[in-house]
């Protein structure tokens, strides 16, 4: 971002919008219009919000009952482990409608002699980019909720969360698309040869659609130690849990 911006108002209703360092595409709280502070300029894109359906009290029975549940963890687990921090955060989600098609061509020396195979992959995908830099959300296996979508709108957030806005430009987000379905790829290209020698992918972009998806941040104390639960605020289900080592002791 070339320079600081002390005060961006909202090219559409005049209001004052606040942002933090690194972030690009801004929204208006009173309006939702969505702006890029670099240009000052409105973005034109469709941004949509899914809603939080859990307070903290449903949160915490959420988490007690992943805690009794399924195998690995520690007896008593639920009962012992003490919450000590939950945190709601909308975060910018970017998902990318984008086919690809990809061509190879690599050996296969799983048989002797070895010998030279082609093939194809063609997918169509949604692919989602987490627009924040530098962050270790398990965006592969979060599968966002978009069919709870709706057009964005400040008044449906939670009062206390946390709304993060994106540090990714359009352009970036697309680019990190194109290479993350490349690697993609080349991984179901790897079941098929043991070494590539030619690799090409043609790409066909849709229109990107921006969203903000509640997500719940978790920390519990178990033993002394303290570990990190992230749970999807729409549905309840936890996309990625830490699990304290099961103690093999005598009970």
């Amino acid at each position: 971002m070339a320079g600081v911006v002390e005060e961006i108002r909202c090219s559409n209703c005049g209001a004052p919008l606040t942002f933090k360092p690194g972030e690009i595409v801004v929204t208006c709280r009173y309006c939702g219009f969505t702006v890029v502070i670099s240009t000052r300029e409105a973005f034109i894109l469709e941004h949509s919000l899914i809603i939080n359906k859990y307070d903290e009290l449903e949160v915490d029975g959420i988490l007690r009952s992943w805690m009794s549940s399924g195998f690995l963890k520690p007896r008593g687990l639920a009962g012992k482990a003490k919450i000590i921090e939950k945190e709601l955060e909308y975060l910018p989600f970017w998902i990318v409608p984008i086919s690809a098609s990809t061509h190879y061509k690599g050996i296969f020396e799983r048989i002797t002699p070895s010998i030279i195979k082609e093939g194809s992959i063609n997918k169509s995908y949604n692919w989602l980019i987490l627009g924040r830099k530098a962050s270790k959300f398990p965006t592969r296996e979060y599968q966002i909720p978009i069919e709870g979508k709706i057009p964005f709108d400040f008044r449906q957030i939670d009062r206390n969360a946390k709304v993060l806005n994106s540090e990714l430009s359009e352009r970036e987000v697309i680019d990190e698309a194109k290479q993350e379905v490349e690697a993609h790829h080349k991984f179901l290209a790897s079941q098929d040869v043991d070494r590539l020698i030619e690799f090409k992918t043609d790409y066909e972009l849709g229109k990107a659609v921006y969203v903000h998806a509640p997500i719940w941040f978790i920390v519990y104390e178990y033993k002394k130690k303290y570990y990190n639960l992230v749970l999807d605020g729409a549905t309840g289900q936890v996309i990625k849990g830490d699990i304290p080592p099961m103690d093999f002791g005598l009970f």
